[in-house]
């Protein structure tokens, strides 16, 4: 895969937006995994950018939190954030990117891009549920009730959010 200029900066500017996003960050008292607004940056970069600039801006995300620079939720950053119970979250962001910005760049309906971008929120959940399960030792089912459950209804608001935005965004500015 080749890459343009173009495709690094745009890719890279997501990525810091995506930083500046994840530290919107509420705590909530019953989980250790934040309410942040990482999913509505996902999100966003799939549609705007496309498959490959959105996967793009995510695995920088990743790649800059992982080398210690403060990009995740609450300033945090560093390999460990990665591995511990809440990093697949972390690492389904590429995934979703992906999944939203390939149905992005074929098809311009509102219907499709939403189970897009719901498809891929799945993804997410599923590699984080499945890392959490793995690193604190609980169950599938308490895992998703502990870390997916309580944030269903919200992610599904930040997908019309980000769904709004971009239609908005890709009428005025054409990146794909």
């Amino acid at each position: 895969m080749r890459l343009k200029t173009t495709d690094i900066v745009l890719s890279g500017l997501f990525a810091a937006l995506t930083a500046i996003l994840a530290q919107i960050a509420i705590p909530l008292p019953f989980t250790t995994v934040p309410l942040t607004m990482l999913i509505f940056s996902v999100a966003l970069a799939g549609m705007i950018l496309g498959f490959k600039r959105g996967f793009l801006s995510m695995v920088i995300y990743l790649l800059l939190g992982a080398v210690g620079m403060p990009v995740f939720a609450q300033m945090s950053g560093g390999i460990g954030i990665l591995l511990g119970p809440t990093g697949g979250f972390l690492l389904g962001c590429p995934i979703m990117a992906f999944i939203v910005g390939f149905v992005s760049e074929r098809y311009s309906s509102k219907l499709y891009v939403f189970v897009a971008m719901t498809l891929g929120l799945v993804m997410d959940y599923a590699v984080g549920t499945v890392m959490f399960s793995i690193i604190t030792k609980v169950s599938i089912y308490q895992s998703i009730l502990y870390c997916v459950a309580p944030f269903v209804f919200v992610d599904l608001i930040k997908i019309i959010l980000a769904i709004s935005i971009g239609v908005t965004v890709s009428k005025r500015i054409r990146l794909v």
